[in-house]
């Protein structure tokens, strides 16, 4: 396979592995504080990505130091604001609410392009984008587009567009930075600026709620995002950006509904009906039809 295919591939992936943390985050509701769950996620990731790259930390100390804003930026967007954020917004609001405001992190994506990388998408993307809009909107309304008119919004949705705009700029930037270090090392020194970074709104929560319960459900919670929502899909997406663009890489997170539920009918015992299957092709066709410039290359 090509770099590209790989990192179509990796896209689809770690989108299946956050449509798993969107489950996650709406059976925690209520049970589990959501900034306690951030912050033992990326604490858990970060204990566990240690091991294999403290050699190559301590190799390219001196471009870390050099690039120490960027990669703090880069940190203070996705790690310590972003999944923070989605965690926060699934106290108050319902899993369409955050499925449809997600829904603008390609637009997100490609206004903070065109700000910081001046470049403009392909025809090709922008027809494909509109197309797999259009499947997740028939997934997200079950083939009946008058539910649009009955969704009541609050502030949890408000929450998901500072959210989404905050992913969008990382993503951005992950491509206009480019750091000059592995893939991991990049990550694990992103963990080690995010963490910190999390701990007073920890200790916040803490004060005003008390400590993560202590029970298999927290352990699972955590263990999943830790090990699938955050070290392998992070991996997945900044590799897709870089390869593929913030712009196209983004439009994979239309795969996540789709994703959302087909785990449904497989996890949760669900049924699979007529506008799953066909809201999930046309995001797939649109999928293949804005990443068409890219794999002519």
């Amino acid at each position: 396979m090509s770099p590209r295919h790989l990192a179509m591939a990796g896209l689809v992936l770690g989108t299946l592995a956050w449509a798993g943390n969107a489950l996650i985050a709406r059976a925690s509701a209520g049970l589990l504080p959501p900034v306690g769950l951030s912050f033992w996620r990326w604490t858990t990731a970060l204990l566990l990505l240690l091991p294999f790259t403290a050699g190559g930390l301590w190799h390219h100390r001196h471009t870390l130091l050099a690039h120490r804003w960027q990669v703090l930026t880069l940190a203070a967007l996705s790690i310590a604001t972003y999944n923070t954020l989605l965690y926060l917004a699934a106290q108050s609001t319902t899993a369409i609410n955050i499925t449809l405001v997600n829904t603008g992190l390609p637009v997100a994506a490609f206004i903070w392009t065109l700000i910081i990388l001046h470049e403009l998408p392909t025809r090709a993307t922008v027809l494909g984008a509109m197309l797999s809009f259009c499947g997740l909107l028939v997934i997200l309304t079950r083939g009946e587009p008058q539910i649009l008119l009955g969704l009541q919004f609050n502030p949890g949705d408000l929450i998901m567009v500072v959210a989404v705009l905050a992913w969008g700029l990382y993503s951005v930037l992950l491509r206009r930075w480019m750091l000059p270090v592995p893939g991991l090392v990049q990550l694990a020194a992103m963990l080690l600026c995010g963490v910190p970074l999390l701990l007073p709104f920890y200790l916040w929560e803490y004060s005003l709620t008390g400590p993560m319960p202590v029970s298999l459900h927290a352990a699972g919670a955590i263990g999943y995002t830790a090990v699938m929502a955050s070290l392998f899909a992070y991996m997945a997406w900044n590799n897709g950006v870089r390869v593929l663009g913030p712009g196209t890489a983004s439009l994979f997170s239309y795969l996540m509904p789709v994703f959302t539920a087909l785990l449904g009918v497989l996890l949760l015992g669900e049924r699979l009906h007529w506008y799953h299957l066909l809201g999930g092709a046309l995001t797939f066709i649109g999928l293949l039809l804005a990443t068409w410039e890219t794999r002519k290359r």
